[in-house]
């Protein structure tokens, strides 16, 4: 058997060998190894002979097999190489196709895009878990117990202790209490409400909040920092900005402040972009800094509300749906 074994493995190099397309590798492919193939009826035959015999004729017909097996896959790979290079059917001379690039997500681009502005200002950018002890998120920043805020209805709740983040304030916290002033910081992130959705309202969406805090800080650096902020994100030298009384449990005093945005129609509106104030005296003890040792403001933007005037968007659904043919108008 050993003189058959080696014929047709001689056969099959030439074969192989020779082959000078895909289609006719593989004919050679099914005729030595195919189910009715030479090397494969050999296999077979290995239980009429005698047993002496059988595991000398197996290992040597094995190695035919692999060896057959491996010269068929060289072949087939420099064909295939090959094809390429002298099938006429390829116009190499064409330019070729671009593959589909993407990009950053608007809201993502916005969150760039204001971090940067206040990094010119001084500002460092930081960040918090989504998932947030109620400690931190309520607690800490003077929340008091009955506060709507606390209600299972208005928030999600894993346990009695841990909850998905209502806001990005716990942030400020968290870096307080690591952290001696001067602090300057803006903490942007995903925040999460039991909200009905609509065209203005979705269930989970972007805020980022921001922190000064040092000695002797008033009102009035609060309101020349948004100033700055507004002037650079609207690109406005004058925008009409409004500061209205509020109330928020981790500041006082507190304001909403209103931009005057002016649509491409020629209609005007006042739009609240943010909350800000004072940082409630609690907040700074909650932190484990001295009475009357420092003050400080912060304030909190929605970033969805913020791309959604900048780029003139209706509904803020349309930032969560995933049509690539809406999110491929701004790429960035």
């Amino acid at each position: 058997m050993q003189g058959e074994i080696e014929a047709i493995v001689s056969s099959a190099r030439s074969e192989i060998a020779s082959a000078g397309e895909l289609d006719a590798l593989e004919r050679v492919r099914v005729r030595f190894l195919g189910r009715k193939g030479e090397l494969t009826l050999l296999l077979r035959g290995l239980k009429e002979l005698p047993a002496e015999e059988r595991p000398a004729a197996g290992q040597a017909l094995n190695r035919a097999k692999n060896e057959v097996e491996g010269l068929i896959q060289a072949r087939r790979e420099e064909l295939e190489e090959g094809s390429l290079e002298v099938d006429g059917r390829w116009d190499l001379t064409l330019p070729g196709r671009r593959p589909h690039s993407g990009s950053r997500h608007l809201i993502h681009q916005t969150i760039e895009r204001i971090c940067d502005i206040f990094h010119g200002m001084g500002y460092t950018r930081a960040d918090g878990p989504d998932v947030e002890l109620d400690a931190l998120n309520f607690t800490a920043l003077n929340f008091p117990d009955d506060h709507p805020s606390r209600d299972l209805q208005d928030t999600f709740y894993i346990n009695d202790e841990v909850v998905l983040r209502t806001q990005t304030s716990p942030v400020q916290v968290r870096y307080m209490r690591e952290h001696t002033p001067p602090i300057a910081i803006v903490a942007p992130g995903r925040v999460y409400r039991q909200e009905q959705p609509d065209a203005s309202h979705a269930a989970e969406f972007f805020q980022i909040e921001g922190l000064f805090v040092d000695r002797a800080v008033s009102m009035a650096d609060l309101k020349a920092t948004v100033l700055a902020f507004v002037r650079e994100f609207s690109g406005e030298d004058e925008p009409r900005l409004r500061f209205r009384p509020h109330f928020f449990p981790f500041t006082e005093p507190s304001v909403e402040v209103d931009l005057w945005w002016q649509g491409k129609d020629g209609k005007g509106a006042w739009l609240e972009i943010m909350g800000a104030g004072m940082v409630h005296p609690h907040v700074f003890a909650n932190c484990g800094y001295p009475e009357d040792a420092y003050t400080g403001f912060a304030f909190g933007m929605g970033i969805d509300r913020l791309a959604m005037v900048a780029a003139a968007i209706p509904d803020i659904r349309l930032l969560y749906d995933n049509d690539i043919r809406f999110h491929r108008q701004f790429p960035g």
